[in-house]
């Protein structure tokens, strides 16, 4: 699959934690930058863009309401 560098970037992150929430600020300073100010749903747009090109394993990626995004088996 080839991925953008934002998507990757994402999917590597997650993947490096599997089982362990993410949260959105953490997510947005990682891979965006720690003096990244635009808009946080940046980051929803890039995780549902990662699901749709994961397919059905898009669905391992859950959003945690209020948290962030983690990976399952």
């Amino acid at each position: 699959i080839l991925l953008p560098p934002k998507e990757y970037e994402i999917l590597k992150y997650l993947m490096e934690r599997k089982g362990q929430v993410a949260k959105r600020d953490v997510l947005l300073s990682q891979i965006w930058g720690y003096d990244y100010e635009g808009n946080e749903r940046v980051l929803d747009n890039h995780i549902k863009k990662l699901r749709k090109a994961l397919g059905t394993c898009g669905k391992q990626i859950q959003t945690v309401i209020t948290k962030g995004y983690k990976i399952t088996d």
